[in-house]
């Protein structure tokens, strides 16, 4: 290292094989305990339990319930295994995740006070713990609560597997920035090199490694002779391990490394970790800390306080208007899809142009659209209809969500936003293998979204009436009840998008909870406190000159689809402008409605007089209505009036449609009538079309509905939490097959069992024996262990008290099923009796 330069190496992730020894961990659960009374497994502790500590664990960790494990050494075995301590460490907080992080850089056992002063602090080195001293029973009781402690105060011992995954080894530096101890960074180190760094350390010479290894370790603990050593450091030396001292440990050497390189290496303060790679061994890195096994400890959780603060009622009237704007959104889009839907992609989802044209059509941006999209869907208000050429349409519970008032229907979107696990956020972002997520596609679900949708709320709910809350507050808090292990931040994204759609859905307003939005959270109905606020939808419109309508607010569901026909929505808010043009007019004329029907609508539902313009728009746009004929010849063209087919002839646009003139009234054209109808619409003609019998055809669109479909099921985040009943019944499961696995049998005279008392085996009697055995029995009411083997075949051990023994049948209380239960008496391998007081 000739520069005297020491760069630290970034930390990489290493893949820790699965853990070969839970099982043995879980092992010795049959024998006693220590000298001392403390459980020398885990099994031992797990069964030293009452009911309400195994119900516990059960619950925070429900992946051991499948299956119910047989017995409590099956239930530590399990609870051992790499997938289920890596669920359970994900699950930690951030102070609790930081004293297992302490354990397994500590000796093995740990005693209580050692683990203190790795969070702490040495003693007289620290003045002010931040609160971590006072927070570390209610942690180390959370690791033992989810059983990755056990042991005694004396005796700490956190789970051989997560010891794995958290402790730092010569290939993977610990989270706490730690290498590897002394005894592992010299293993593969030849005696010479060893006696070599023992010398120039002061140390005596040993007879062999192993003592000098523990020679070695023995000074990098000793507080005194650690600083006598570092005080002979030159200057430089010190800031080299500055470097590195905080982590990671690891760093980079030249062939020809500087003299206080040299200086730390020649006396183990830097172990050699490869050919050009050294480390700082972990004992001299805690010296260093000052016996911290973590740079800053966070043994209390951020607050989140109150950032801005409004009137309750301003808020609940802002939310308001949001759930309304909402509750129109949705509505709208939907039913831009109920005539054309979009097609759906090859690999499932929505193309980019059909989000494009949806933005366009609600007048939002892409992002927003895609939530609006999402929503409906998860709502079950449109979804593929399942035909050849696959399109999204809207449900059949669409129709009977429109019919529902306004807080009906935003209750019904905002009970399917929160539990959903589709991510509308990840639109347009690429996976893992580079694909580009799209909306509707079918890889948007993160199992996490319901946990920190909820828990944004609920932290805004914590929050005095109509206050706010800091965003990056909400984050610091989030990250330190569910830390990250690794390098995602998808938790913090959620953070954001699940305010950013709080607000536009209206369950929040102006960043604060609102009331509704509150007893969504509490799981009661927010529609009689939402009803309230929005305004009452009204029956009449206000025309104007200019050819508009304004619509002063909401309006009543037929009111406001007949003039969604007639007339186009030119602007949106507090009040719809709606524009009436010749277009809008023959739509409302294709639709099958009269002139005079138009009249006699605007007239009732107007409260100004219908401006003589609009009268005037109406009665030339219906006089010129249908006056032209086409139907299928190819197609044709009719009129009266042989003088405007002339015209037509003579207009050079026409030339495109192939006409011909077959009678004074009646011309052919090649194009069909479709295309027909759409260039002589672009001529500035009012044609209509007509069926076989000369009648003019109502060019109504017919509302498309895919058949019933029920809403997309969110992914769950691992098993479901078991109830009560569940818990209970598992319970008494594990107690029972605990029972039989670990009762004390009295061998009977002459039988082929092994030893009395070995467990998981099987008792061995002959028949008469057995006989014998159970109707003995059944006469003193004792309770006896058998081997039984069902009819598939599969072996179990069950202790039982028999009460009737005839037809080849016993009956009896099954302690291990806790029910009575009758046994064929020759699928019973074999019985024994118990000791008095094993059951």
């Amino acid at each position: 290292m000739g520069t005297g330069r020491l760069t630290g190496r970034r930390d990489q992730e290493a893949t820790v094989p699965e853990a070969s020894t839970a099982r043995g961990e879980a092992a010795g659960s049959s024998g006693g305990r220590s000298a001392a009374g403390a459980p020398r497994s885990l099994a031992e502790a797990l069964r030293a339990r009452d009911d309400a500590g195994l119900a516990a664990l059960l619950h925070a960790r429900p992946d051991l319930l499948s299956p119910v494990p047989g017995d409590v050494t099956q239930l530590a075995t399990r609870a051992g295994t790499r997938a289920s301590v890596v669920r359970a460490l994900d699950r930690l907080d951030r102070f609790a995740l930081q004293t297992a992080e302490a354990l397994a850089v500590a000796p093995d056992p740990c005693p209580y006070r050692v683990l203190e002063s790795l969070l702490t602090g040495e003693e007289g080195t620290t003045g002010e713990d931040n609160g971590a001293r006072a927070a570390l029973p209610r942690a180390l009781g959370t690791l033992r609560d989810q059983a990755l402690v056990w042991g005694g105060e004396d005796r700490l011992r956190l789970v051989r597997t997560a010891r794995e995954l958290l402790a730092p080894s010569a290939q993977r530096p610990s989270p706490t920035g730690l290498g590897p101890a002394v005894a592992e960074a010299t293993s593969g180190m030849s005696p010479t090199r060893i006696q070599e760094i023992v010398a120039a350390a002061g140390l005596p010479p040993t007879h062999d490694a192993v003592s000098a290894v523990a020679a070695l370790t023995a000074l990098f603990t000793d507080p005194e002779r650690m600083s006598a050593l570092l005080d002979e450091a030159p200057a430089e030396a010190h800031q080299v391990l500055g470097r590195l001292v905080w982590g990671p440990p690891y760093g980079e050497v030249t062939p020809n490394p500087t003299a206080p390189v040299r200086w730390l290496r020649d006396r183990g303060l830097l172990l050699p970790a490869s050919a050009r790679t050294v480390v700082l061994p972990r004992e001299v890195a805690l010296h260093l800390r000052g016996g911290l096994a973590h740079r800053n400890t966070a043994p209390v959780a951020p607050p989140v306080p109150p950032h801005r603060e409004h009137r309750p009622q301003l808020v609940d009237a802002n939310a308001a208007g949001q759930a309304l704007a909402a509750v129109s959104t949705v509505e709208e889009l939907v039913k831009s899809w109920e005539h054309a839907g979009p097609p759906v992609l090859r690999a499932g989802g929505l193309a980019v142009r059909d989000l494009k044209r949806a933005a366009a059509t609600v007048d939002t941006t892409e992002s927003a659209a895609a939530f609006w999209i999402e929503l409906a869907y998860a709502a079950g208000l449109l979804a593929s209809d399942g035909e050849a050429d696959e399109r999204f349409a809207p449900t059949p519970a669409f129709d009977e969500w429109c019919e529902l008032p306004p807080p009906g229907r935003w209750s019904a979107l905002v009970a399917a936003w929160l539990p959903a696990t589709r991510t509308a956020g990840l639109a347009g972002e690429q996976d893992g293998k580079g694909r580009t997520l799209s909306v509707l596609g079918p890889d948007l679900d993160r199992s996490a979204a319901p946990e920190v949708r909820r828990r944004v709320l609920e932290l805004l709910a914590d929050l005095p009436e109509g206050a706010s809350a800091d965003p990056e507050a909400l984050r610091e808090r989030l990250a330190w009840e569910r830390p990250v292990r690794g390098t995602s931040d998808l938790r913090a994204r959620l953070a954001h998008w699940t305010l950013t759609e709080a607000e536009v859905l209206g369950v929040t307003g102006r960043g604060a909870l609102s009331a509704f939005g509150r007893a969504l959270l509490e799981h009661r109905d927010p529609a009689p406190l939402l009803g309230p606020l929005l305004p009452e939808p009204v029956d009449h419109v206000l025309l104007q000159a200019d050819l508009t309508a304004v619509a002063p607010g909401p309006l009543r569901r037929p009111l406001g689809d007949t003039l969604g026909v007639l007339a186009d929505v030119e602007s949106k808010g507090g009040a719809t402008v709606y524009r009436f043009t010749p277009g809008s007019v023959r739509r409302a004329l294709d639709a099958g409605h009269a002139a005079a029907d138009l009249h006699a609508f605007l007239k009732e539902h107007s409260r100004t007089p219908v401006p003589q313009p609009l009268s005037y728009l109406i009665d030339d746009v219906a006089r010129r209505h249908g006056h032209l004929r086409v139907g299928s010849a190819s197609s044709y063209v009719r009129c009266d009036d042989d003088a405007m087919l002339d015209e037509i002839l003579a207009d050079k646009r026409s030339a495109s449609l192939g006409l011909r003139r077959l009678a004074p009234t009646v011309l052919a054209a090649q194009a069909e009538p479709t295309a027909l109808l759409d260039g002589l619409r672009a001529m500035g003609y009012a044609p209509a079309a007509e069926s076989r019998s000369g009648d003019v055809l109502v060019a109504r669109a017919h509302a498309h509905r895919t058949p019933a479909r029920s809403a997309p099921v969110p992914v769950p985040d691992g098993p479901p939490v078991p109830d009560a009943t569940l818990l209970g019944a598992a319970v008494r499961a594990i107690r029972a097959g605990d029972l039989a696995a670990t009762a004390v049998r009295k061998e009977p005279a002459g039988s082929s069992a092994g030893p009395a008392g070995a467990p998981g085996e099987l008792p061995r009697t002959s028949a008469a024996e057995t006989l014998a055995t159970v109707q003995a029995a059944a006469l003193t009411g004792s309770a006896v262990w058998i081997g039984y083997v069902n009819a598939d075949g599969a072996a179990s051990q069950r202790v039982i008290a028999p009460v009737r023994v005839e037809g080849g049948f016993v009956t009896g209380y099954d302690h291990t099923a806790d029910e009575v239960r009758t046994y064929a008496l020759h699928r019973i391998t074999g019985v024994a009796e118990l000791e008095e007081d094993q059951v």
